[in-house]
């Protein structure tokens, strides 16, 4: 399976860092530059229902862009070809996610804000360097991938880092399992509970760097802005920015992967992350958690390590059930962390109650056969169904 490959560069030289910033300065300006004659090209049509123009492509964008443009500004020749082409190609592909209403309109792009460019041609891989076209051999902190030639590479900068992005060929990985079954409930005191007892607690050191981060922000209210001050102190807050984001997706990462690779089948819960955002005294903890994060690292490290995901029905009762009898409490509210069954006298932690139903439920349905699969409804009640069998 194809999976994507991202490393930071080895950057010493002044130059090559005017050349790199060169080549998203031109992408930029062609996305902007496409996006502005497509919303013109748009606003036409609307306002003239008998005129259908046709809307142009990526290849009818750049040769309105080798006509009227690059004639008129020089330093588009002083970079790569591919860095405007691809610009193009991805205003394209935004425009046709916004026509089938699967994203929103395209924006505008700001400098320093996701800067990033693609290139292909003759590309070259070592072990700790990469030639790209028109900038050369490029030195890396970490060892390249030996035997591949990836068709095109992206480069992109965060803060002052600049990194490098390409695809490999990946074999699947048949990894002995010592568990069969996982229920794992995601919550927000608890990043992760699973039905083996194992709990993955949040990153406590957020509120740490969040602390810092607002000092910092507070410092830079008064400076003139794009005075060298403010870029200095701007350069410190997206430093922060990123090592926040850094330890997040390391701590998840390194989570799911010990998931996949221990276990045969995983249920989680389909959860609506987007209406559980609605609430206003919780949303911040659930954007700190990453659930759907959690479940885009699951579905494709599960393939990657021959393992199965399970998504539990939306609306499947797993916090209000018990494990052991299956009756449900429906007075049980969100401040409720004890699960106290009234039939059988059960007793536990909310969440450990709920991770053992999705395992029940999981063992329900030793039929799955595909990495991804979605509970139906009718499915609801499988959890008892397994529970009597077992006993």
């Amino acid at each position: 399976m194809l999976l994507g490959f991202k490393t930071q560069l080895k950057i010493t030289s002044p130059q090559t860092r005017e050349v790199l910033a060169q080549h998203c300065g031109v992408a930029r300006h062609a996305y902007n530059w496409g996006l502005w004659l497509t919303k013109n090209i748009l606003e036409h049509n609307k306002n003239n229902p008998e005129e259908k123009l046709k809307f142009p492509t990526a290849i009818d964008l750049h040769k309105c862009l080798v006509a009227l443009v690059k004639p008129k500004y020089e330093w588009y020749y002083s970079v790569s070809k591919c860095a405007p082409q691809y610009a193009l190609r991805y205003l394209r592909e935004a425009w046709d996610k916004c026509f089938k209403k699967t994203s929103g309109v395209p924006k505008f792009k700001k400098k320093y804000k996701h800067d990033s460019f693609t290139l292909d041609g003759a590309i070259h891989v070592d072990h700790f360097k990469i030639k790209l076209p028109r900038i050369g051999w490029v030195k890396t902190y970490e060892r390249l991938p030996q035997g591949i030639k990836p068709k095109s590479v992206t480069i992109s900068r965060k803060a002052d880092k600049w990194y490098i992005s390409f695809k490999i060929d990946i074999e699947v990985n048949e990894t002995p399992k010592p568990i069969n079954v996982v229920g794992v409930d995601l919550g927000i005191l608890a990043l992760a509970t699973c039905s083996t007892g194992k709990v993955f607690e949040g990153i406590r050191a957020f509120k740490q760097l969040e602390r810092k981060l607002a000092s910092l922000q507070w410092k830079n209210r008064h400076k003139q802005k794009k005075s060298n001050n403010w870029y200095k102190a701007k350069t410190k807050i997206a430093r922060l920015h990123q090592r926040i984001a850094n330890l997040r997706k390391d701590y998840l990462h390194k989570m799911t992967t010990y998931l996949a690779k221990n276990h045969s089948i995983i249920v989680i819960e389909d959860l609506n992350v987007s209406g559980m955002l609605k609430n206003h005294k919780l949303s911040k903890a659930i954007s700190d958690g990453a659930f759907y994060e959690i479940r885009r690292q699951l579905t494709y490290k599960c393939e990657l390590y021959s393992s199965k995901l399970i998504l539990a029905d939306r609306f499947y009762p797993s916090s209000k059930k018990c494990n052991c009898c299956g009756e449900i409490n429906p007075h049980l509210t969100l401040s409720d962390r004890i699960f106290e069954c009234l039939k059988c006298g059960w007793i536990g932690d909310r969440d450990l109650n709920a991770a053992k139903n999705l395992e029940q439920l999981g063992r329900a349905m030793p039929e799955v056969t595909s990495v991804y699969k979605k509970t139906p409804k009718s499915l609801a009640e499988a959890g008892n169904k397994a529970k009597r069998t077992e006993n």
